[in-house]
């Protein structure tokens, strides 16, 4: 069984109301905004406006960040992936993948963080991360090929695909709370020519359970959604194998683990 933390009754909680569904499509919109530009929205006072946020993050659907003295909050889609790999793509696939295709923001946007609680150990989360069988069962079909040690060098592969899908550097390995790496994506022209960015990988203990949040950043401004719109169904994936030991059957998972 599942679980979906916090609470997936959180969730349908959190949207059934107006106005925390116009502060996710503020977010949609622009991701990584201030307290104080999301209460220039709305008619209603400071605190009502950090009460919803307060409700959003509490349902895994908003991600704040510090960044100096400002707290940002960035728009998390994966717990509506969960939601969405759960029951909707039961019944219209197609459909679900338009509504749930979040994360199409302006061009200004340079830095994409998503977050999701897996019930497991950090020392087993981290091994799925690290190790390439199990990176497949959630990656695309696609296997991590690295020494994970500071500054060695890593690349994902799939024996279908001419050369190296992605490659890249380990920044920082600290094994099992936090790994940063520098990515270069080589799936196609398109996503080569976005050039290097940088994938961080954070794991914190809470409880019997794992917060991980994947940040996304140094992208250029306007930059592809080839590169980062495929993070809410790796994530899920992920969760799913290691509380399940189920993989997902959704087609895009399955984009590089069909036979050629």
């Amino acid at each position: 069984m599942v679980s979906y933390s916090p609470d997936v009754e959180l969730v349908f909680k959190a949207m059934a109301d107006p106005t925390r569904r116009a502060l996710l499509d503020a977010l949609f919109v622009e991701d990584g905004q201030s307290l104080s530009t999301l209460e220039a929205r709305f008619d209603m006072t400071r605190v009502a406006v950090a009460k919803h946020l307060g409700i959003l993050e509490a349902a895994g659907l908003v991600v704040s960040k510090r960044r100096g003295r400002e707290k940002l909050h960035f728009l998390n889609p994966v717990p509506i992936r969960l939601v969405h790999d759960r029951w909707v793509s039961k019944y219209t696939e197609d459909w679900a993948a338009g509504l749930v295709g979040l994360k199409r923001e302006l061009e200004d946007s340079v830095e994409k963080v998503f977050e999701i609680y897996v019930r497991t150990t950090p020392e087993r989360l981290w091994d799925a991360i690290t190790n390439p069988d199990i990176r497949a069962k959630y990656h695309f079909g696609t296997k991590v090929e690295s020494e994970w040690t500071p500054g060695s060098a890593f690349r994902r592969v799939h024996p279908a695909a001419d050369g190296a899908l992605e490659e890249g550097e380990n920044l920082e390995v600290e094994r099992p709370r936090r790994l940063v790496l520098s990515m270069r994506a080589l799936w196609s022209p398109e996503a080569t020519a976005e050039g290097t960015t940088r994938v961080t990988w954070e794991i914190e203990r809470v409880g019997d359970s794992c917060r991980l949040t994947v940040t996304h950043d140094q992208l250029r401004d306007g930059a592809s959604e080839e590169l980062y719109g495929g993070w809410p169904m790796i994530l899920s994936g992920l969760k799913t194998w290691l509380e399940t030991g189920e993989q997902l059957t959704t087609p895009g998972s399955l984009m590089y683990g069909v036979d050629p």
